[in-house]
């Protein structure tokens, strides 16, 4: 079996101990030798020889220093003592350079950074542009914490997660944006953990992840029918995010990633079928003359798209879909107030005021997510197997018959 030492050269030239020593890990097997710079340095007199590893400095303002040292250097024997683990298990004849190839192959795909940015790509080829747009800012949160260094995914301790919290807090974010970023990080290190890379050691455990109740964001059918009812011919801009908006309402709260790329041909004898880009689940809506009327505002003989989102000649690209929700949520805070809304309307509001007034009709919680899409709820998944389509669509009928 191989055999691992750690090594300490002293600097050359140096005639005291104020110069620092490199450290260096010597892995031999079957009479070869490939060595691993750890890229420390202690000074002589904290590394004890005989033992082959750091010692407690005298001079405090070096403790921090050794102590990472130290942590670092343990971290190493314990990847190429696993990686040999592994290499005696499945490949009994394997050489020394194995053992260091597999090193520096895990050291590139298993920091935290770099499996990260990993999976934002893998994300993107799925389309998942949303998720994948939530990880670009949970790693970007994380790297701001480390002040751009970055970490082996084995070096998250309980004691670097608690750290990043606490510095979440101190920044005025609310428990459930902490949360957002924790369960992010999460889902990273459980993935990592899921092929094998590192061992799981739950350094979550003592941080929040879960979710509060918040503010919540649905209209009163009073202010629906205000929005719906609005004169705006003459504000294009404002009409045309107020119609965007009441679409996703009378769809059933559909989001704007949906409707955008929903094609001509999805809509067939009386339906809407599309799959939820969220979570792959397919729905199908019942077409009425409420939603027909919008489309007709906005005709297209060119675009493939049925609903106007993407416009006549413009890009379908990720970004349009972006600048394009971005507009229409601005246009939709001056709609807010002109019907003298106590919160900012985003369309977002939308979803929630379609089960908000569902509710309101006493329409079963089943069939209110089932209309929605819950899928991932058990609930939802109990109705799901047996809800016949036309329950949730005698269900939106009655929501939009009460607009009017």
């Amino acid at each position: 079996m191989a055999s691992i030492r750690l090594r300490y050269q002293q600097s050359k030239g140096a005639s005291d101990n104020q110069a620092e020593g490199r450290i260096s890990i010597q892995i031999t097997h079957k009479s070869r030798t490939r060595t691993i710079n750890t890229g420390y340095g202690l000074l002589p007199d904290e590394w004890d020889r005989r033992r082959e590893r750091p010692v407690i400095p005298d001079d405090p303002s070096r403790f921090a220093t050794v102590a990472a040292c130290r942590e670092t250097i343990m971290l190493d024997l314990s990847r190429i003592k696993r990686i040999i683990t592994v290499l005696e298990a499945s490949s009994p004849d394997y050489t020394v350079d194995e053992i260091f190839d597999a090193y520096r192959i895990f050291m590139l795909d298993y920091s935290l950074f770099s499996f990260m940015t990993s999976q934002i790509s893998l994300l993107r080829h799925r389309r998942r542009m949303r998720t994948a747009e939530t990880y670009v800012a949970a790693l970007r949160s994380f790297s701001r914490f480390r002040g751009g260094r970055d970490i082996m995914l084995d070096a998250l301790t309980q004691e670097v997660v608690i750290g990043y919290e606490d510095y979440l807090r101190d920044r005025g974010l609310t428990p459930n944006t902490t949360s957002f970023y924790m369960r992010i990080l999460r889902a990273v290190y459980n993935r990592a953990v899921e092929r094998g890379g590192i061992e799981q050691k739950s350094p979550f455990r003592k941080v929040y992840t879960g979710v509060d109740h918040t503010r919540k964001r649905a209209l009163p059918l009073v202010d629906i029918r205000r929005i719906s009812r609005l004169s705006l011919a003459s504000t294009p801009h404002l009409e045309y995010a107020r119609d965007i908006f009441m679409l996703s309402f009378y769809m059933r709260g559909m989001s704007l990633i949906d409707m955008a790329y929903l094609r001509k041909s999805d809509l067939r004898d009386g339906y809407v079928a599309y799959r939820r880009r969220k979570t792959g689940q397919k729905l199908c809506v019942a077409w009425t003359h409420e939603m027909q009327s919008i489309v007709d505002k906005y005709p297209s003989a060119t675009s493939p798209y049925l609903l106007p989102v993407f416009r006549s000649g413009g890009s379908d690209s990720y970004a349009a879909y972006r600048n394009v929700s971005y507009r229409i949520n601005r246009s939709l805070k001056q709609i807010s107030v002109m019907i003298g809304s106590r919160s900012a309307i985003t369309l977002y509001c939308a979803r929630h005021s379609w089960a908000s007034i569902a509710q309101t009709k006493n329409i079963p919680i089943s069939v209110i997510s089932a209309g929605m899409g819950h899928a991932s709820e058990s609930t939802t998944r109990i109705y799901l197997a047996s809800l016949d389509t036309s329950v949730v669509d005698r269900a939106n009928s009655v929501i939009i018959k009460s607009v009017f």
